[in-house]
């Protein structure tokens, strides 16, 4: 038996691995012959995923072969429309072609939930050529009478929040309108009413008019004007009530759409109104979600469930697991026809995953504090572009992030905090003299991302610099920080702050002494001035400076 599965990166490994465990030959595609996980393949060849002809033509020689083809699959990538247009054109089980464009294309998912009453914020299409003509007080006046400030602008065929922002502002506008069209493929960027509240990713699986939920996770939002994920939590921890909606209004969007056989993912939030959907895509989700921490959290193997129906077979395992979920239609959609038969089934642990970042600057080397030897840490997964010499930046997207760690325990709180724990114990050491480090250490800022990048720890006044200078105006070389750690920093403002990487400055005055014991005398206020910005990187970075300057 033949599987052709699009895409051969990290997030495609378990449905490789998957497939061979259920007897497929699994042939894999991707434009980058030098992507991960094809070693793990029977075959790859390279053909991009945006040329659905060239995927279909490949996938005609494939069922002219003597296995046959029995299922064309993908999952946390862009292409589920080229995966559907292969298998209407063969015959083969998945979602319609126009189901999985409806999932794919922002603006045509709007209109699909909008002209089927399914809560969804208000929105407007911007082109390129809206851009280039010039006005863009007009175009702004324009989407003003739908929504007010702050509102979001994304691009309409992308995925993990590239070219995705706030706008709070006038000023924040054109440029974040003129960066999502230009990481649309197609130019085209959607400005939508932005909806508060609670945001959650839920997976599931379409068959036979059953909509069975396979993961339903928090996910953890920080640092606007952009949307980082800074980590996800399964199983979200809500009422039943909240649960049930939730899941409801997802099943209801996937039916606007069109979806009737194969995997959707929703982002969704729970707003002041209820439900309301962020988008649904018709795959499996990425982030390590499908692939990791729900087959941790359940012992289901939810991708090798999505391969069974691709290739028309019985997912019987699901079947067996899965428990029914009450149809409960919010406030908005109260009269809305029950979609599916809806299910779910649930985790029996928690898998917590959370990411590590990076301020500005050059990777000089990588390291582990500690070493992480705890049980409940599963994975450790630094992102592969992320080397020796490599530029780092604070994320503006979740392809920019450094680093994953998952970690599962029965206690939901025991892999929340192993998890946090590894994250804050891996360091990348950037290179000294750095200018774009330097920019980030002095607080410089573009005009349209007020307060970001944010700072480690918040801002010191003018006051509290002198309180600091006054106390104690050097570190002694080679003596321990956590011993000169100033009086105003052990107040309660500031003591049980974390960074983004989880650190306290308690912590991080610690690991300073464990990673620099040996060090010149350094400026106080310098000092902690650059670990309220910038952490333990702009610790380490700062005595570096001085060590090889001399100043």
């Amino acid at each position: 038996m033949n599987i052709l599965v699009l895409g051969a990166g990290l997030m495609q490994k378990p449905a490789i691995l998957s497939a061979k465990e259920e007897g497929f030959t699994v042939h894999v595609i991707d434009a980058d012959d030098k992507a991960v996980a094809i070693p793990f393949a029977d075959t790859f060849r390279k053909i991009d995923l945006k040329d659905k002809e060239g995927i279909l033509a490949y996938a005609k020689e494939l069922k002219a072969s003597p296995e046959g083809l029995s299922a064309v699959f993908t999952a946390g990538t862009d292409f589920s429309a080229s995966v559907s247009y292969v298998c209407e054109a063969l015959g083969l089980p998945a979602h319609s072609h126009q189901a999985a464009i409806n999932a794919s294309v922002k603006t045509v998912m709007r209109q699909c939930f909008a002209d089927a009453g399914v809560p969804s914020p208000a929105f407007v299409r911007v082109s390129r050529e809206d851009l280039s003509a010039g006005d863009s007080q007009i175009l702004l006046n324009s989407i003003l009478q739908k929504m007010s400030f702050p509102f979001v602008v994304k691009p309409v065929d992308n995925m993990g929040a590239r070219g995705c922002r706030m706008v709070r502002s006038q000023d924040e506008f054109f440029s974040a309108v003129k960066c999502a069209v230009e990481c649309s493929r197609t130019g085209f960027a959607i400005v939508e009413e932005y909806m508060k509240g609670p945001e959650f990713s839920i997976d599931a699986l379409v068959q036979n008019g059953s909509f069975t939920v396979t993961g339903f996770a928090v996910r953890h939002i920080k640092y606007e004007p952009y949307f980082i994920e800074v980590g996800h939590t399964m199983p979200a921890e809500l009422d039943k009530k909240m649960h049930d909606e939730l899941i409801s209004v997802f099943a209801l969007g996937a039916k606007a759409l069109g979806l009737t056989c194969g995997a959707a993912k929703a982002d969704i939030k729970y707003t002041s109104k209820g439900p309301m959907i962020g988008e649904i895509a018709g795959r499996l989700s990425g982030g390590y979600m499908s692939g990791w921490t729900y087959p941790y959290a359940s012992d289901l193997n939810l991708t090798k469930q999505g391969i069974l129906i691709a290739s028309g077979k019985t997912p019987e395992e699901l079947i067996k697991r899965r428990l029914p979920v009450s149809f409960t239609p919010s406030e908005l959609c109260k009269n809305a026809a029950k979609p599916y038969e809806l299910f779910e089934v649930p985790c029996l642990r928690t898998s917590a995953e959370r990411a590590w970042m990076s301020i500005p600057g050059t990777v000089k080397y990588i390291e582990n504090i500690k070493d992480y030897s705890d049980r409940a840490v599963f994975d450790v997964l630094p992102r592969a572009t992320v080397s020796i010499g490599s530029e780092v930046d604070f994320p503006r997207n979740n392809v920019e992030k450094c680093g994953n760690v998952i970690a599962v325990s029965h206690s939901r709180e025991a892999a929340i905090a192993v998890a946090e724990d590894a994250v804050s114990d891996v360091f990348i050491t950037l290179a000294a003299d750095n200018p774009r480090t330097e920019a980030f250490l002095a607080g410089n800022q573009a005009s349209d991302e007020a307060a970001f990048p944010p700072d480690a720890f918040g801002k010191l006044s003018e006051e509290e610099l002198k309180e600091i200078a006054a106390e104690k105006s050097e570190i002694p070389a080679n003596s321990k920080a956590a011993d000169f750690i100033p009086k105003v920093l052990q107040n309660a403002e500031y003591i049980n702050k974390k960074d983004w990487n989880y650190n306290t400055i308690k912590t991080t005055a610690q690991k300073f002494d464990i990673l620099r014991p040996k060090h010149p005398a350094l400026n106080s206020e310098r000092f902690w001035k650059a670990v309220m910005r910038g952490g333990i990187q702009a610790a380490v970075y700062v005595s570096d400076t001085i060590e090889r300057l001399g100043k």
